[in-house]
């Protein structure tokens, strides 16, 4: 029984020492043929990778560059700034035209119906306070100039008759005053109270003189009204064409400062116009105002002078009458 296990164990040593060197070699034949396989497999795959993508990295970054350099390189900007430039100058060329478009004229033409007629009207006022201003200059330095004169004449007179002989056939305040003192002094013969006469006198010439007064005003109060209505009615002008503007806007639906400009400066244009007749209006009434009151103030002078010719005459009736009294009784 030893023997039997013994010759077993051998038997199965000698077995394994034969296997263990054909188990490598019977695994090194089937491993390699896959491994001839694989290995073309395996070494295509990074070979076919590579070139893959040498190729997709070289195709990914020229053409980010290729679409950014259009738009970055010069000669791209050149050839469109030329349009631009001729665009640019299209513009300015229709901004000057604007410009020239809005001229007082121009503006006038395209306002509104209202507007219009508060522009003429308030022009109709300016040229209605330069002619009161050129007529009323003469008429002031020519009655001024012919009172003044009128004045040194009767300087020396002594007696009405003597006054109004000096004058001749002068028409000047002057002359009325004397001929309503002669009137006076002539339908008041043979009333003896002097105080009497020279009071009738005195209303004669006060009427005289308020009717003086009245005469030289003539247009200021015209002056007054234009000065003092012509920025309101500039006004209204003004807050009608803004309305008109406002409501331009709305239905063209844009707040552009070209399309919301020439509404505004229409607008305006009336005020400018209400001011430009207003200012001269107010400065012509303030100087016609002072030159009045010195004029007003050489009639004083004048009815002055007459009412003292008037007294002497009086002052000479009465020295006369006791004498001729007296020549009567002698005789």
């Amino acid at each position: 029984m030893k023997t039997t296990l013994f010759r077993t164990i051998c038997a199965a040593v000698l077995a394994l020492a034969m296997l263990s060197p054909a188990a490598p070699l019977m695994a090194q034949q089937p491993k390699a043929a896959p491994l001839a396989p694989q290995a073309p497999v395996i070494a295509s795959p990074p070979v076919t990778a590579a070139p893959v993508a040498a190729p997709v990295q070289p195709a990914a970054v020229p053409a980010p560059s290729t679409a950014a350099q259009p738009a970055a390189v010069p000669p791209v900007p050149d050839a469109a700034a030329q349009p631009l430039e001729g665009n640019n100058a299209k513009a300015l060329k229709s901004t000057v035209a604007a410009l020239h478009e809005l001229s007082p004229w121009s503006m006038f033409m395209s306002a509104d119906i209202i507007v219009k007629a508060v522009m003429i009207g308030l022009a109709f006022a300016s040229v209605v306070t330069w002619t009161v201003f050129i007529a009323k200059m003469i008429e002031l330095s020519v009655v001024q100039g012919k009172l003044r004169r009128a004045l040194r004449k009767v300087g020396d007179a002594r007696s009405l008759a003597e006054a109004q002989f000096a004058l001749g056939n002068k028409d000047s305040v002057l002359s009325a005053l004397l001929a309503a003192a002669m009137n006076e002094a002539r339908l008041s013969a043979g009333i003896s109270s002097d105080d009497g006469i020279k009071e009738r006198a005195a209303s004669s010439f006060g009427e005289i003189v308020r009717a003086e007064g009245r005469r030289i005003r003539i247009g200021m109060g015209l002056l007054a009204t234009i000065g003092a209505t012509s920025p309101f009615v500039g006004l209204f002008g003004t807050v009608w064409g803004i309305m008109n503007s406002f409501i331009g806007i709305s239905k063209s639906q844009t707040t552009n400062l070209a399309v919301v400009a020439p509404g505004i400066a229409e607008a305006l244009l009336a005020t400018a116009i209400g001011l430009v007749a207003a200012i001269p209006a107010v400065i012509i009434y303030n100087h016609f105002a002072r030159v009045t009151k010195g004029y007003l103030e050489l009639v004083s002078r004048s009815s002055g002078a007459a009412a003292r010719l008037l007294s002497r005459d009086l002052d000479r009736t009465h020295v006369s009458s006791p004498s001729n009294a007296r020549s009567r009784a002698a005789e």
